[in-house]
């Protein structure tokens, strides 16, 4: 086994999930949906408690990974998640009620994200967590930066997409996409932003306050 995947092997093993996680994965493979690894789910639930987060927005419910692990690094927060799939998001639901979590933290709206996030208030979140479709991805972004309050982060799951974003030979429009996102990261005064090789990548944007007029 490579080195690679040993490390990888060794941060999921070490990522423990509950009845209640496992069996959310399990529904997600069901469902055709990827969830995030296990290393990517305790990173998400560090950065969730690091920043005390009480507001949290995901695109992409899934069968309720991610959330889970969300709510778990921030056991008093509210959770909104947009999916396009009802199916999914009851088997989220069903998910969230077997791990305690009370109805009222967690929302879930059907619909598709470009219709529904320019309806949410902004700098109203602590964290929005996008794990969707790639080819919105430029346009979530976007939308999730003016979501997100100053100090607050946007995050995307499966930032390097299997490998492709590091490997100059791929060249399809999702991973130009991501190439062509980072690279305006980089160099933003607006964010910070960091990618972590966990799973399939994290990539994390804080959003930076503006600067003082001189």
């Amino acid at each position: 086994m490579q080195t690679s995947s040993l490390i990888a092997k060794y941060l999921d093993d070490l990522a423990s999930e509950d009845e209640v996680l496992t069996a959310a994965r399990d529904a997600s493979v069901e469902l055709g949906v990827a969830p995030i690894a296990p290393a990517v789910g305790a990173q998400l639930a560090a950065i969730a408690a690091s920043t005390q987060a009480s507001a949290i927005l995901e695109v992409g419910t899934g069968a309720g990974v991610s959330g889970l692990w969300l709510m778990r690094g921030a056991p008093g927060a509210t959770l909104t998640s947009i999916d396009t799939e009802l199916d999914h998001q009851q088997h989220a639901r069903s998910a969230f009620t077997q791990a305690g979590i009370p109805v009222t933290r967690a929302r879930l709206i059907t619909g598709r994200a470009r219709d529904v996030l320019p309806r949410m208030n902004e700098a109203s979140y602590d964290i929005v967590l996008i794990d969707a479709d790639p080819a919105g991805l430029m346009e979530y972004v976007e939308h999730a930066l003016s979501l997100v309050r100053v100090g607050g982060s946007v995050l995307v799951a499966h930032a390097l997409l299997g490998g492709k974003v590091a490997d100059p030979a791929q060249r399809d429009e999702a991973v130009s996409d991501l190439r062509a996102l980072l690279k305006a990261l980089s160099s933003s005064d607006a964010v910070r932003a960091a990618v972590s090789p966990v799973g399939d990548g994290l990539l994390q944007i804080v959003r930076l306050p503006e600067p003082a007029a001189a």
